[in-house]
């Protein structure tokens, strides 16, 4: 059993998961992505699984992007050597589009949480080398209200599961998120680093887990990172000696956009 620092995800969940557990015992599961009737829940058919776009080398050392023409080993994007992000490495699971947005619009606003085990195996591969059993595996978190709101972090989910799987240490109390912020879906990137800025905090109990350690943050899309540069900008003021970021899915030229 991994280690962990004190647990817990969210609240409660709320009788529209139960509901949809109850569904699926009452009428045949479907793929997520497709429709198409599976054998179970929270799989996929193998139109769902050819849909995806899994992200593989070329891609930027630093943000993960991937490359249309391999440039050799560690290459940066043109936007990471510009504006160097705050985290030291960042690394993706899928190409956020049409399929993947399926994906994540359900396990994000629909409560299908049974994809995050899934999810996790796909992300512990992808961000295979920046897991490690002394690695801190940190949710991005919600505020509180929206916290009551949704009933569940997201992230969180998939930070137990990524913690799990690689048998890292599972943190997610590890940040606090100190002020309520807009959605950053219809901002600008400008805009979006505002948002964000100053809006996390390590708690003082936790300074201490946080002095010299390597944390991997985990959140469910990357678009600009301005989310993930302003969380882990709060994690190296605490002390962090290297923070990473691994995220499900991210937004490359030609996707359909952030949510």
């Amino acid at each position: 059993m991994n280690a962990q620092i004190p647990h817990g995800v969210g609240v409660a969940l709320g009788p529209r998961q139960a509901l949809r557990r109850a569904l699926d015992l009452l009428m045949p599961p479907q793929c997520p992505v497709t429709g198409e009737r599976v054998v179970a829940p929270a799989l996929l058919s193998p139109a769902g699984w050819a849909a995806l776009h899994f992200i593989e080398t070329p891609y930027c050392r630093r943000c993960g992007v991937p490359f249309a023409a391999d440039y050799g080993e560690g290459v940066e994007c043109p936007s990471c050597i510009a504006e160097p992000p705050v985290f030291d490495r960042a690394c993706a699971a899928v190409v956020y589009d049409d399929a993947s947005h399926k994906l994540v619009v359900g396990f994000k606003h629909a409560d299908r949480t049974e994809l995050a085990a899934m999810f996790g195996g796909w992300m512990a591969w992808a961000g295979g080398q920046m897991l490690s059993p002394h690695t801190l595996v940190a949710p991005i978190p919600l505020h509180r209200f929206r916290l009551l709101a949704r009933r569940y972090n997201q992230s969180a989910f998939l930070s137990e599961a990524v913690a799990r799987i690689a048998g890292a240490v599972h943190a997610p109390r590890l940040l606090r998120r100190t002020r309520a912020t807009p959605p950053q879906k219809d901002l600008s990137p400008a805009g979006r680093r505002r948002n964000v800025a100053g809006a996390f905090a390590v708690p003082a109990e936790h300074r201490a887990h946080v002095d010299g350690a390597h944390v991997v943050l985990v959140d469910d899309v990357l678009t600009t990172g301005a989310t993930l540069n302003a969380a882990a900008r709060a994690l190296k003021a605490a002390g962090a000696k290297r923070v990473d970021a691994l995220v499900l899915a991210r937004v490359v030229k030609g996707g359909v956009g952030a949510i």
